[in-house]
Parts: structure tokens; sequence; C-alpha cells
């Protein structure tokens, strides 16, 4: 035996046969090498792993190790004291000691295998190696620290599980990985744990959340930057194998010392950076059994919306405090669910907008409602990636209670918006986006204090048309400056062409249908408080957009334009305000604005509850009416949208449509320009007049009428239709996917013979 093995062996006689023969096995097949990771290995193994491990599964470990430090071209550039750290150990936490290197190096070893970089190989890893394995973020899970074995058998876990999962399988290709994570936030939202990866420096990521952007993102930064280094509970942590005296605090297991850390907080703190306690809504959650009963323990978790962003934490029971709660720090305004969790059992209560301060929440667990199957199962096909959620899956096609149904577009309106904020968030920065050869330009600005229920969204048209796109360019500039709503955000986009019908050529719907998706994804519009104005050639525009896109707007203001051959009918369920001049008489616009004012008096006599309407023509003004117009926005801000209303006008212009309020004609038949569609809703009869096309489909929602009742369509007094329409979530799916617009979601549709 060599002197130096000879030395080694005989050094480690007290760790017990199993370890001696591991580390004379390390030294003898791998040389000074093998023996030096063997030892690091040993000296800082918890102690139940050096009583309970076999030699031979510390053996392949270290095997497996030091091939893919071969085998990589990143590994071989890792300095050694950082492979031994965090490249060599067999584990991360205290999950049980599975044998995890041979299954995840084959598995990872394709998905690696055009990388660059320990970068390029970990982004990889983690946007496919999960869906490999079939392993995604699920509050069911048997306990937070599983193995990587126990997760891809149960395809659940949450962001401990998911981290040592993503941490195994970059250590399997010789990645440095490391979990990090938090006690509590210093907002005391909850615990988290994520990803860091070794390359050249160390950089973060979420564990099954890859940002398309690259490492150093996540949803959880803003949180991170507010941690505290010198308050232990609020500080940040990196596991590490190496024992240098600071131990991870694991949440599942708060008195062990068994993992060693490091303290990482400088990394993520910015400084300055303060927990918002006096601008959060501080949750808290108490569980009850029954109404003056006793208090349950349960895990509980607040939903807002996207599943992998949930908090949880423990509800408390038995002696403690009534005050000894668990708080969720959350933005004014959020609206979610509470869902507990007890043993096998899953239920859970919504909770409506929240306001700053302290509020509580006393749940009592037999008023919950149970998360049906039917909610699993699209919660479950929700939780696919989008590429393999199949349109025709069984969740979307079973038949939904009201209940179910309500929720359901919960669920798959959070989905909606979580993808569009990611896939539209580089238009939104640039405010441009573009459909086909057209793009449309914006400049915004923001008024107010954002409302609980969410922002209201104005859409202000300029004037010009017709001439040099430098002077239309004076014209936007001069409209992003024209009105101040009391609160919202004010939008004035550049029309995409300089013609002279800028505001309503075909190409402008669509722009605007994508500009007010990209609005409730990301900047937290209320869909229902989207109001349409604009001035001159942009007025012209609010003639022709207003009653064609009616089902979108609250309310919409004309200042100054020209109707052209716009028809009023549409306007039946939008208040519309007209504002003109009196001596602005180019066109004759002073005279037909009076004239269409007028024929808004008869129509709103004629059908008494429809065409509100407000007008104003100034005497003495010309063509500018000196701000006084600008009374047009607190009229406006009166007005929330109904997208369910029980009568609709839908009037066809040159510029056809598919969809209007509740009644939809399939893109395959054919649409006239002008034809007319009267619809309304008594009882539980749906009355349709003027043109019916075969194929027409009604877009019905609980909010129309009692889908549990049927129901009885006549066209042009022939019955069309008798029976229950059917709730599925495919149809939720589809009306979402049309227009990011919860408040119009269809829960069920009806197609007319």
């Amino acid at each position: 035996m060599r002197p130096l093995l000879l030395a080694f062996a005989t050094a480690c006689i007290a760790l017990g046969a199993p370890v001696d023969d591991f580390l004379a096995a390390a030294a003898a097949k791998h040389g000074d090498a093998g023996a030096k990771a063997a030892r690091f290995l040993v000296e800082n193994m918890p102690a139940k792993d050096r009583a309970g491990l076999s030699a031979e599964f510390l053996g392949e470990n270290l095997d497996l190790a030091l091939q893919a430090r071969a085998e990589f071209p990143w590994a071989a550039k890792v300095p050694e004291d950082i492979f031994l750290n965090d490249v060599l150990p067999y584990a991360v936490f205290d999950e049980p000691r599975d044998a995890w290197r041979a299954d995840l190096i084959n598995r990872s070893r394709a998905i690696v295998k055009d990388a660059k970089s320990a970068s390029d190989a970990a982004q990889a890893l983690n946007r496919q190696l999960f869906n490999l394995v079939k392993v995604h973020y699920n509050t069911g899970r048997k306990r937070p620290n599983q193995s990587p074995k126990e997760s891809m058998e149960s395809g659940k876990a949450t962001c401990t599980g998911l981290s040592i999962l993503l941490v195994d399988a970059c250590r399997s290709v010789g990645i440095p990985a490391r979990a990090v994570g938090t006690p509590l936030w210093a907002n005391e939202r909850g615990n988290h744990t994520w990803v860091e990866i070794w390359d050249g420096d160390w950089h973060f990521t979420g564990a099954d959340e890859p940002d398309a952007a690259g490492l150093d993102r996540g949803w959880f930064t803003g949180d991170a930057a507010q941690a505290k280094a010198d308050v232990p509970r609020h500080a940040i942590y990196a596991t590490s194998w190496k024992r240098d005296g600071l131990g991870f605090p694991m949440v599942w297991a708060g008195k062990s010392e068994e993992v060693a850390a490091v303290n990482v907080t400088a990394r993520y703190a910015k400084p300055g950076a303060k927990a918002a306690e006096g601008t959060l809504a501080r949750l808290g959650v108490r569980l009850w059994d029954s109404r003056g009963g006793t208090r349950l323990a349960a895990k509980v978790c607040v939903l807002d919306g996207v599943r992998r962003a949930c908090a949880a934490a423990d509800t408390r029971t038995g002696t403690a405090d009534l005050n000894d709660m668990p708080r969720f720090g959350l933005a004014p305004g959020t609206r979610g669910w509470l869902r507990f969790t007890r043993g096998e059992e899953i239920r859970e209560m919504p909770f409506n907008a929240l306001t700053k301060g302290d509020p509580t929440v006393d749940a009592v667990w037999s008023d919950l409602a149970p998360v049906t199957s039917a909610q699993a199962a699209i919660e479950e096909w929700l939780e696919l990636a989008p590429d393999e959620r199949k349109a025709d899956a069984p969740a979307l096609r079973a038949p939904l209670t009201r209940s179910e149904a309500a929720r359901a577009i919960d669920l798959i309106t959070a989905d909606r918006l979580a993808r569009l904020a990611i896939g539209r968030r580089e238009e939104m920065d640039k405010k441009a986006l573009t459909i086909g050869d057209k793009t449309l330009k914006w400049m915004a600005k923001t008024f107010g204090d954002a409302p609980t229920n969410g922002r209201s969204l104005w859409i202000s048209m300029h004037g010009g048309g017709n001439a040099p796109a430098s002077v239309n360019d004076q014209q936007w500039t001069n409209q992003s400056r024209l009105y101040e709503p009391a609160e919202g955000i004010y939008i004035a986009p550049r029309a995409p062409t300089d013609t002279w019908n800028l505001w309503h050529e075909g190409h402008i719907d669509p722009l605007f249908q994508r500009l007010i998706d990209d609005h409730v994804a990301l900047a937290g519009v209320d869909p229902d408080k989207v109001y349409l104005m604009g001035y001159s050639a942009g007025g012209d525009g609010v003639w022709q957009l207003a009653p064609r896109m009616a089902d979108r707007f609250a309310a919409a203001a004309m200042m100054a334009g020209h109707p052209n051959e716009a028809s009023l009918l549409g306007l039946r369920d939008l208040p519309f305000a007209l504002f003109m001049g009196g001596d602005d008489a180019a066109y004759n616009r002073n005279k037909i604005a009076a004239s269409r004012a007028a024929d808004l008096d008869s129509l709103a006599q004629a059908d008494p509850g429809g065409y509100v309407h407000f007008a104003r023509i100034y005497p003495g003004l010309g063509h500018w009416m000196k701000k006084q117009d600008a009374e047009a926005l607190p009229w406006m801000a009166k007005f929330h949208r109904d997208p369910w209303p029980k009568k609709v006008v839908w009037q066809q212009d040159d510029v056809v449509h598919h969809r209007f309020y509740w009644l939809q004609i399939p893109g395959e038949i054919p649409v006239k320009d002008r034809q007319k569609t009267v619809a309304r809703v008594d009882d539980h009869t749906i009355t349709l007049e003027g043109e019916v096309p075969s194929g027409m489909v009604l877009r019905l929602s609980d909010r129309l009428l009692d889908l549990d009742r049927p129901l009885v369509v006549r066209a042009n007094g022939r019955e069309v239709f008798n029976g229950k329409a059917v709730r599925r979530a495919a149809d939720i799916v589809a009306s979402l996917e049309e227009r990011a617009d919860p408040s119009s979601a269809a829960t069920a549709l009806v197609r007319l013979d």
C-alpha cells in the first residue's frame, strides 16, 4: 500500500467499516484525486449517513461524479473546491438517500448535448427535465424534502422538491449546483427554495420556472431584495457540504442543523430595499372545525391566480394564542383562494380584494368547498406544458356545475394571463405591437392610485390623417397631453398608417384587441373599465369603432369627428358621448353631430334602458373646443361594461366581426357587411330576429341566465333549440384564447341549426 493511502486508511479506522471500505476503494480506484474527494465527502457528511450508507452507494456516487467531470467540457473547468462542495455530494438537504446519479445522467445527457456552457446546460435542464420526468409543482406532494425518486414516482413536488431534483440533475452532468432559500420572506409572505448554478460565478433560477431571458430572473426577486442578512429568519441561505458552523434553517425540520449553509443574502438584497409593511395586506388565516368549535391544523396555501407562486404555511391549533396564525403579505387588491389540505382531503374558499392592514380570515372546514374531481382534472391539464395540452382532453369536455365553471374561469384565466405576460412583455416594454404588416405604437401615462378591482384603461386616438407622417406625429404628441383621467392608464396610440381613415381601417380592430389584452395581462387593467375616445380624425374613429367593438368598452366619447356612414345601432349597450364645437362647420360636422344626437335621443326613447348617451355642442367654439370636452372623462368613468346585456343589437360595419357580446358567428360562415341581428333574453327564452345564419353560436353564462334550467331559442319565430346548455371547460378555454377577458368568458356554447 502506498504511504498516502496507508495513512489515509489508518486515520479513518474510527469511522466504521462501510466508510473505511469506501475510502480505501476510492483511493485505490482513483488515486489521490479519489482519496481527497472521498475524505471531503466523509468528513462533512451527517452522522446518520456515516452510520447508514453503504460503501457501494458512496462509491457509485463518487465514480459517476468523477465520470461527469471528465465527460462534460464545462465540468473540467470547475475549481476543485467547488467541484467537491457542489458536484460531488449525494444529497442536497435531509431528503431520503437515493442513488440518483445513474438515472439522472442518462436522462440529462441528451438534454445538454448541444450546450456550450454550464449556464446553457442548466437552462436546458430546467426547460426540459421536468416535462420529461413529469414532475411539476403540486401542493399535494408527500413532503417538501422529497428525493428525486419520490418526486418522479408521484409527479408532484413543491419548490424544495423541485429544487432538489434540478440540483441533482445539474450535478449529474458536472454542473456545480446548490439549493438556496429563505425560511421566511421579510414581508412574511412565506418561505421559498430555488437553485443556484456555478459558471464562473453563481447564478440563480427557479426550479421548473425557466425564464426565456436567461438566468438571474424569477418571480421572487422583489421579495429576495428585501432579505435581511442579520435577521436569521429573513436571511437567504445556500446549501453547502463543507461545514463552517452555519446550518441551513429547514422549515420542515426547524431544530435541525444537519445541513450546512452559507449566508448569501448579500447577493440578493438591494441596499435601501425595505419590506413594504405599511403598504401590504398581511392576511392572517385561522381554520376551525365548526363555527364556535376548535381550531384545526392544516397546510394552507394562498392561491392568487398562478399556482406556481403559491405561498404556504400551517394553521395553528391546540393551546396557541389566538393571534398566533400564519400571515401572508399580499398586495392590496389581491383576490384569490385559500386552499387547505388535511391528510388526503383538499378544500378551498375564495377571498375578496384585500385592503391594507392585517385582515383575518376565519375559515370553517365544514363550510369549505371540496376541490372536485372535475376541478382537479382541469388543474392537471393546466399543469401540462402548453404544447402537451390536448384540446379534446376529457377534463375539458366533462360537464361542470355552476361553481365548478366559475372556478374553472379563475384557473384558466390565471394560466392565460401568465402565458400572455411572458409572451407580450417585450412589446409592452417597447410600447409597440405588430400584427401582420401593421405596427401600433403608443405613449402612456398613469394617473391616480390603482383601485382594488383593477386599473382603468383609456385609449385616446389622435387627429390628422391624409397628411405627412410628421403632421400625424405632432397630432399624436398633442393627444398624449390632451386629457388626464382621475385614475387609469391613459394611452395615446399612433395610427399605423397616414391615410384619411387612419383609425377605422380593418387592421385597427385586432390591434386594439391585442392592446387591451396586453394591458389586462401585464398592467392590471380591469377589462370592464376600458374607455375609447378620440379627437378630430380620432373622433371619426370613435364613430366607427365604438359601434362595431361596443362589447369591448365601458364607454366611448367622440370629439370633433365625422361619422361618415357609421351606424349608431351597435351602441345599444355602450354609453356614448359626443362633443362638437357649434361653429365647427367643416364637412358639416356641427350639423351632423346635432342630427346624430337627436337620433340617439330617438333610439333611447324607443328602447328603454338602451342607448345611454350624453351630447354637448358648444356655442361659439370651432374645431378646437379649448379642452371643455374633457368633461367627458368623469362622465365616462361612471360606467363599467356589462358583458352580458339582456338585449343586444348587432349591426355589422364594412369591417365585419364574428363575435359580439354573447353572439358569435363561426369564422367559416360568411358575414355580410351591414347585416343586423337583434337578440334578447326573457326569462329562459332567447329570441333572435334579423340575420340569423345557420351555425350561429350563442355564448352563454350563468351571468346571463341560469344554465341549470332548460333553454328555448327562437329565431325569427322558429324554435331552433330546446334543452339545457352544458358548461364545459373547453368553451372557457376557447373564449379566453380569443380574448384575455374573463368577464366575457362563455361557460357553454349552443350552436343553432
